[in-house]
This record gives C-alpha cells, structure tokens and sequence, in this order.
C-alpha cells in the first residue's frame, strides 16, 4: 500500500462541485483584488475564531510582517521567536528590520517555554513575542501573555498551523491578541496559492493593517502612512469561504486519527509529544520523536508511507541566520527535536485502511 504524506489533489476532487462555482463566480464578477469575497471572507474568518477583526494579506508571512508593523515594530526593536519554527516565521520578524532573539522550547511540547522566556526578559529590552502554535498545538498564552505584559512586550501569536485549535475553550486567535494565519495550500484550511490574514480585537489595529497591506493608503491614492502591497486576492478568498464551512468536519477527522495513532502505536521507539490540560490542537501535523529517525523513514519509506521531517534544522544553525550569532548548543532542547522529529501522515481525506496501515508499519519498526 501507498500512503502519502499529504493529497491535496485527493481533497480538491472531494469538494470540486463546492469550489468550482465560486471561482466561476469571481471570474464572472470580474473584480480580483479587494473585493467582496475579500470583506466576506474577513467577517466570516473573524467570527469563526471568535474575535472582532481579520484583514487578509498576501501569505503567512507577511502576516507577521504586517502584524508587527503595525504594533509599530520596526529597525532595533527586539523580537523573541523561537528556534524550531519554520523559517517564514524569522523571516516575516525579519521583514520589519527587528532583531530576532530565540528562546528555547520545552522538550516535552516543543513549544515556547515560559521559563526560558522570562530569562530572556530579564537580560532584555523586548519589544514583541512571537510564539508558536506549532503542529496545531496552542502555546502555553497565558503564562506567556504574564510574561510580555510584566516586561512590556506585545504578544502576537504565529497560528500558520493553528486553525482551529483551542486554548482553554476559546479557539486561537480569541484570546484577545493579533493573531498571524497562513492559507498557504497544505494547511487546514489552505487557499490555492499563497494567502494570509491577521486577526485583532483591536479596531485601530485592523484600520492600520487595512491601510499597510494596500500602499499605506486610507482611500484610493490618498497614502497616510507609508505601506506595501500585500492582499489576499478575490479567488483565494472565494476558495477560503467554501473551505470554511467544512473546517470543523476535517479538525475531527484529523482528531480522530491523531487519537488512533496515539493508543495504537505501542513501538518504545516511538516517543509522542506532550498536549497540556486545557490544550485541544488541530493536528495540522502529528511528529513524533524517533531517536533512529533516518532509520525509521527508511523503513517506513520501503513499506511505501511517505513521512516528513519538520523541522531539520533550527533557525539558529541554518546559514541565512548565522548572522543572529548564536551557535550549535545555544538551544539545547530545540536541537534535539530537530534531531528526531518525524512527521507521520495527517490529512483528513486518509482512509482508516491507509491509518491501520500506518500503525502497523510503525509498530513493526526495530528501532
């Protein structure tokens, strides 16, 4: 049996005679850019997570970007992330001309650890936070969220894998706090192409990201502030809300199968990560630690399931960051994840055969 990592050309055949219509419609309409899939998408995105504001943008990224510029982060402030995110987080601080400053994770989570923070916050003047909802599993927020608010730091969260997820009842992006998504195609609620909002409670923050997103402009050519350009554009949008209305279908599914391979795979070998009490991911990935991960891909690969690794190398010992001055060793528990996670399949379309198929192969691994 063949088990891909991911089938997205699966998922489109599914819903074909959902999406199609809406692309129809757009092109029909014949408007593309800030229009009103765009505004539609925004309320019903907003209301959805629980919040009063989204404002899409152009990718995940510039989601952080745009998120932090309008805090009004920019050259020489610092920004605290963690190390074994993916780079589109560092990249998006990045952006705003920041310093990135990384703080280690806890290694039974892998998420930001409240511990580690705090220390950085008493050697540092810290301007912003950037935590990770990583996998689809909510940071610690309300340790963290005490922490930027003893030290006066704004805390904007990174959901790009957290649609969906809930931290102690409220979905993410509820808590009050600008929130960062990612659409890109392969997450849980994917566009076709690159797409990206932030969401706030805040109005004067969804004003100014509405004005940073198209040219810094508060009506057509009329710039108050100076900006960029990046939108989601009116057929991702389209896409967007056609794909909402199924996004909880697919968060159980993905449940479902994350609880299955939890009690049923009994290989010591395979280690689990940790979800704390009040914590519900969306399992946008399930990584597990293998201790032998080149030999246990190897021998998965053979049985024909495709597994990933994310992340192999943490933000630190990647070469376009050498520059932030840190070196092997600087982040212990964040490299040692890095050194074995391993990404088994997660995808709400995968069968219970291809699922039964997965966990023997794991369970039949040596180690």
């Amino acid at each position: 049996m063949k088990v891909p990592f991911g089938d997205l050309a699966r998922h489109f055949a599914l819903y074909r005679g959902n999406i199609e219509p809406a692309i129809r419609r757009v092109l029909e309409r014949g408007w593309f850019v800030l229009g009103e899939e765009g505004k539609e998408f925004e309320k019903e995105w907003a209301a959805f997570v629980g919040t009063d504001y989204a404002v899409g943008c152009g990718s995940g990224t510039e989601a952080i970007h745009l998120a932090l510029w309008a805090h009004g982060i920019g050259p020489g402030d610092v920004v605290v992330t963690v190390p074994n995110t993916c780079v589109p987080t560092v990249a998006g601080i990045s952006l705003t001309g920041a310093k990135v400053v990384l703080c280690d994770v806890d290694p039974e989570t892998a998420l930001m650890d409240p511990e580690c923070l705090k220390a950085i916050l008493e050697k540092n003047k810290v301007h912003a936070i950037v935590p990770v909802h990583l996998y689809g599993t909510p940071a610690d927020l309300s340790r963290l969220a005490g922490l930027a608010a003893s030290y006066g730091a704004v805390l904007i969260d990174d959901a790009a894998q957290a649609h969906d997820a809930v931290y102690r009842g409220r979905r993410i992006g509820a808590q009050g706090f600008t929130t960062c998504w990612s659409f890109y195609p392969s997450k849980n609620l994917g566009a076709f192409g690159d797409g990206g909002a932030v969401t706030t409670a805040n109005p004067e923050i969804a004003e100014r990201l509405r004005m940073l997103r198209n040219y810094g402009q508060e009506k057509r050519y009329y710039h108050k502030i100076p900006g960029t350009n990046s939108r989601l554009d009116e057929i991702q949008a389209a896409i967007l809300r056609v794909k909402l209305n199924f996004l909880e279908q697919w968060t159980a599914r993905r449940r479902a199968i994350a609880l299955r391979y939890r009690t049923e795979i009994r290989n010591p070998a395979i280690r689990f990560l940790v979800q704390r009490p009040g914590v519900e991911s969306c399992c946008h990935l399930f990584a597990v630690r293998v201790k032998e991960r080149a030999a246990f891909m190897k021998f998965m690969e053979e049985r024909g399931v495709e597994c990933l690794i994310h992340y192999p190398v943490p933000i630190h010992l990647q070469e376009a960051y050498r520059s932030l001055g840190y070196k092997k060793g600087d982040f212990p528990c964040a490299e040692a994840l890095c050194e074995e996670v391993v990404s088994l399949p997660m995808f709400p379309e995968l069968t219970d055969e291809e699922v039964d198929y997965v966990i023997a192969c794991a369970n039949a691994f040596a180690g």
